[in-house]
């Protein structure tokens, strides 16, 4: 039975960090990678590429909100 974790804007932060850093490494192995691996390293980036800006997004949010007094 898994428990659900209260959203934490900290935790929001080092993901954010975290995809970056994982983008940035898998665009390193680019350079040595084809065929289908190529191609699955693309694909994975720009399924980071959304999950970064929805992340920036979410950050985003949380900051106007702690500004306007909700969080």
């Amino acid at each position: 039975m898994t428990s659900i974790k209260p959203n934490d804007s900290d935790d929001n932060v080092n993901r954010l960090k975290k995809t970056i850093s994982n983008m940035e490494a898998a665009e390193a192995a680019m350079e040595f990678a084809e065929g289908k691996e190529l191609a699955a390293i693309k694909a994975k980036n720009e399924r980071r590429k959304e999950s970064i800006e929805g992340l920036r997004t979410e950050i985003s949010e949380e900051e106007k909100s702690k500004i306007n007094g909700y969080i």
